[in-house]
C-alpha cells in the first residue's frame, strides 16, 4: 500500500475513533454529531425494531445498548453452549454480553474495539453482567479489526454489528476473520451495504462516513471479498426496511441525504442493512 493510501486509511480510522470515543464519554449522543448514526434516538426502540427482545435487553448492563446496531447478528449466529465467539467493534459490549449468556459458562466471548473509551465502558459493565447472569465468560481487547489480537483458528463464530462498513480496508477484515476462525467456523454479521453507488456529494460527507453509509460498499463487492478471503456457503440477505425505519424517525442526517438524491429516489434505494453469513469450510 502506498504512503498516501496508508495516510488516508489512518485519517478515516481517526475520524471513526473520535466519533465513537465521544459517544462512549457522553460528549455526543451519536457518531453523527447530534443524531444516532444508525437509527432512532431511543436505543431500546431501535433494538426492538431490528429483532432484539425485551427480556434479553432487560438483562444487559446499564448503558451497554447505545443504539448503534443495524441488525441482530447474535440471533443470526444461533450460538450454542460452549462456543468461542469474537465480536468485532464491540463498543460497550451490547452483543458480547448477549452472546455470553448464550454460550454459557463453558463458552467464551471476546470483544475487540479500537476505541479505548468504548473498552473502558465495556469493562465497567462486566461486574453488572456477572451479577445479572452469574457468568464470568467475557473479555474485551484493544485492537483494530484489520489486525485482530486473536490467534489463528481459535474462534467458532465471528459476529459484528454495523462496524465493518466503517473500515477503510474491508478485504483485510474478511481475511482476518478467515484467519481466526476454526475450520468449520462461521461468521454472522449485520452491516450497511449498497445496492448501487452513492452520489458523490453524499459520499463526501464526513458525517455520512462515521454514520455508517459513505463507508459502505456494494453487496456484490462484499460477496467477492468473502470469496477471495476463502469463505464458502455465503448467504447475503438485504433488509431495506431498516433504512426506511431510520427515515421514519426524523433523523436529520437521513433527511439531508434524501434532499440530495435525484427526485423520486430514497436512501433505501441505495443503502440497506445486510445480514452476512459465511463459513470457513473444513
Amino acid at each position: 500500500m502506498n504512503t498516501a493510501a496508508t495516510r488516508n486509511h489512518e485519517q478515516i480510522r481517526e475520524t471513526v475513533r473520535a466519533g465513537y470515543a465521544a459517544i462512549a464519554t457522553n460528549e455526543q449522543t451519536s457518531c453523527c454529531g447530534g443524531v444516532r448514526c444508525c437509527g432512532q434516538s431511543a436505543p431500546e426502540e431501535l433494538a426492538m425494531s431490528i429483532g432484539y427482545d425485551a427480556e434479553t435487553l432487560a438483562k444487559l448492563p446499564d448503558g451497554a445498548n447505545m443504539g448503534l446496531s443495524c441488525g441482530n447478528p447474535v440471533a443470526i449466529a444461533a450460538l450454542q453452549e460452549g462456543q468461542t465467539v469474537l465480536d468485532l467493534g464491540c463498543g460497550g459490549g451490547f452483543d458480547v454480553f448477549q452472546a455470553g449468556d448464550r454460550v454459557k459458562a463453558s463458552g467464551r466471548v471476546i470483544g475487540v474495539d479500537m476505541t479505548p473509551e468504548m473498552l473502558a465502558k465495556a469493562r465497567r459493565n462486566i461486574d453488572q453482567y456477572r451479577q445479572r447472569t452469574g457468568l464470568d465468560n467475557v473479555e474485551f481487547r484493544l485492537g483494530e479489526i484489520e489486525h485482530l489480537p486473536v490467534p489463528d483458528a481459535s474462534v467458532d463464530v465471528v459476529i459484528s454489528n454495523c462496524v465493518i462498513n466503517l473500515s477503510p480496508d474491508k478485504p483485510q477484515v474478511w481475511r482476518e476473520i478467515f484467519r481466526v476462525l476454526k475450520p468449520g467456523g462461521r461468521l454472522s454479521v449485520s452491516d450497511i451495504t449498497l445496492l448501487k453507488p452513492l452520489p458523490d456529494k453524499i459520499r463526501e460527507l464526513v458525517a455520512a462516513l462515521v454514520g455508517c453509509v459513505a463507508g459502505a460498499v456494494l453487496v456484490e463487492e462484499t460477496r467477492s471479498s468473502l470469496e477471495k478471503a476463502g469463505f464458502g456457503s455465503i448467504v447475503l440477505t438485504p433488509k431495506p426496511d431498516y433504512v426506511r425505519n431510520m427515515l421514519g424517525s426524523s433523523d436529520p442526517l437521513y433527511k439531508q441525504f434524501t434532499e440530495m438524491l435525484p427526485e423520486g429516489e430514497e436512501v433505501a434505494d441505495y443503502a440497506v442493512s445486510l445480514d452476512i453469513e459465511a463459513m470457513k469450510l473444513p
